[in-house]
């Protein structure tokens, strides 16, 4: 009746704090949502899909179920799971946008009930080579158990820079990174830029930070801290024709762009011939 929330957004005590994160957030009202045929969230996506061509939809498991915070609580231990829409709303969102690239955010506490979701809409979902070294050969983010419909992350903007994680990565994790890689450490990032270009994912990604090989001291974001966030800047000088020969050939090598154009043989200009005499003598007998 006053107008303030009563319950607010915000995730579980996990890697990143072990308090939660407490957003402050007011909560989406599902049951008008559902009653107007999700017509909101419909053309928010269409307008988001105007101005890039793949959209990430961070923390997704929350349309399976999200974390209820009592608004008077101030951290994000005392909250609860409530179940949010499910699949039905991502229904609704392809018929009206049938071609949907969404790319879902599936970190974090999982259930199969959210892979469920992202398996029936056929959404890649994501591998963070940071998260991969901790564990055995089982880890799903090591690159040998990658599958294609994923998109490959150095690190997100939630973590630190790779030089920054392999500063202060365990014993433990340096070692099987140092055996998976066959490097003694001197160059961390691009060889985890290396493992993400090679991966069998459909899509890599890494942070600027990781491209430039730079420290914790330009971390993009602390998961759980109001302050001190989303401050680092690059100068375009950084951008060097040598570093994007390096990016370009990375590509190359690993299938992640087309190769440059080159002549073709004297045996591939006549099979391209034929193919083409071919071609038309079949339009003539139909047109016959």
């Amino acid at each position: 009746e006053s107008g303030a929330p009563t319950v607010i957004a915000g995730v579980p005590p996990d890697y990143f704090s072990e308090t939660g994160q407490r957003w402050g957030n007011p909560l989406y009202r599902w049951d008008v949502q559902v009653e107007q045929g999700y017509a909101w969230w419909i053309e928010r996506v269409r307008h988001t899909l105007t101005m890039l061509d793949v959209l990430r939809i961070d923390h997704f498991r929350g349309f399976e179920a999200y974390w209820e915070i009592p608004a008077t609580e101030p951290t994000a231990v005392k909250g609860r799971w409530v179940k949010g829409p499910g699949v039905a709303l991502f229904h609704a969102l392809r018929q009206a946008l049938p071609a949907l690239p969404i790319v879902a955010e599936d970190l974090g506490v999982i259930t199969a009930e959210v892979e469920a979701i992202r398996d029936e809409m056929g959404f890649p979902g994501m591998k963070v080579l940071q998260f991969a070294w901790a564990g055995d050969n089982a880890n799903a983010d090591l690159p040998h158990n990658h599958v294609p419909n994923s998109v490959v992350y150095t690190g997100t903007h939630d973590n630190d820079t790779t030089v920054g994680w392999y500063t202060q990565a365990g014993e433990i994790e340096r070692a099987y990174f140092g055996a998976y890689t066959n490097d003694p450490g001197d160059h961390p990032a691009f060889e985890m830029l290396r493992l993400a270009w090679q991966s069998v994912s459909s899509l890599a990604i890494a942070p600027l930070q990781d491209v430039l090989q730079l420290g914790s001291e330009t971390r993009m974001n602390y998961p759980g801290r109001e302050s001190g966030n989303w401050g680092w800047r690059y100068d375009a000088a950084v951008l060097t024709p040598e570093l994007a020969a390096y990016l370009h050939n990375l590509s190359i090598v690993y299938g992640r762009t087309a190769p440059p154009p080159r002549e073709l043989s004297t045996f591939e200009q006549r099979r391209e011939e034929q193919k083409h005499a071919a071609t038309q003598m079949d339009a003539e007998d139909v047109a016959g």
